[in-house]
């Protein structure tokens, strides 16, 4: 049952302890908690992006030193799904910098999709806003989620991106659902937003209908040259708890921790996988930006006695 803002904010106020009880018991009812799903996520057209958001270091409106460059081959591709299934990864993630794709790349990502698909791993595609018709297309090539993030509340939004609005994120939300495809869909945290704007984007989010099956909940990477590149860091415990909402507000959502792993501890993940994570990206990058190594992921899964799904 979706939440509303003022729930959301409630359970914000909680004691830290007693939010955690209540998220890890909710956790329990709905997944095994020992059980991990790993997605990677590959940039197979970097640079270039024409939109403006604040936190992105592939727009061209930012000086990232991020190059634009043109879209892999499916070879290409298909060499990093092997790979990444041979790290345990279960889903394989694709992700272009586009405002949004032409019908060609529409194409030519389809293609990527069917080759990977072979391998025996979910698929997931990121090309930013779809037209009509482009999201039938990737669904009729096997496609089995469409990543489509609304980022923040809609109050904080146009602070963030100015290119676009928060209405046409959910419209291509729209058509990922028309199209029969599963909906990965979360935010960003850490960029200036306050707590409400925090509970505002989960409750976009539990509103959804159906709420979305996987919810990346990523924490800012500062990147020298965004304009949120000084951006004060988030307080950890603070994150932990925008976990535990987003388990509580969406109990049978894979919740998972995205982008912003390589500043946190063991111990931080740790919390967070108590109070609800149960997904979360593997791999040297998250598109441009660094992330855990996976020796340093495997001896965190066997310290906690945790395990990834096998694709």
């Amino acid at each position: 049952m979706a939440r509303n803002l003022a729930e959301i904010e409630a359970l914000f106020e909680q004691p830290f302890f007693d939010l955690l009880y209540e998220a890890h018991s909710v956790h329990r009812q709905h997944f095994d908690p020992a059980d991990i799903q790993i997605s990677t996520l590959l940039s197979i057209k970097t640079g270039g992006c024409p939109e403006d958001c604040g936190y992105c270091p592939q727009s061209r409106r930012h000086t990232t030193g991020v190059e634009d460059e043109p879209l892999l081959t499916t070879a290409e591709v298909v060499e990093a799904a092997k790979a990444a299934k041979a790290r345990g990864a279960s889903r394989f993630c694709m992700g272009a910098a586009w405002r949004g794709p032409k019908d060609a790349d529409v194409r030519a990502v389809a293609e990527m999709v069917r080759a990977v698909s072979a391998l025996g791993l979910e698929t997931c595609a990121t090309l930013g806003m779809l037209r009509e018709g482009q999201a039938e297309k990737l669904a009729d090539a096997g496609l089995d989620y469409y990543n489509h993030n609304i980022d923040t509340s809609r109050t904080h939004y146009g602070q963030v991106i100015h290119t676009r609005e928060f209405e046409d994120r959910l419209a291509t939300l729209s058509r990922v659902r028309k199209a029969g495809l599963k909906v990965c869909c979360g935010g960003i945290v850490g960029m200036g937003e306050s707590r409400r704007d925090r509970a505002g984007l989960i409750a976009e989010l539990s509103a959804m209908d159906p709420p979305p099956e996987s919810v990346p909940i990523n924490l800012l990477v500062r990147v020298k040259g965004t304009p949120l590149a000084d951006q004060p860091s988030l307080e950890p415990l603070e994150f932990v708890r925008t976990i535990a909402i987003a388990r509580v507000c969406l109990p049978a959502s894979r919740v998972r921790l995205s982008a912003g792993r390589e500043e946190m501890s063991d111990e931080l993940q740790a919390l967070c996988f108590f109070a609800g994570a149960n997904s979360l990206f593997a791999g040297d990058k998250l598109l441009t930006t660094p992330n855990p190594a996976a020796a340093a992921d495997s001896a965190l899964f066997k310290a906690l006695g945790l395990r990834a799904l096998v694709a």
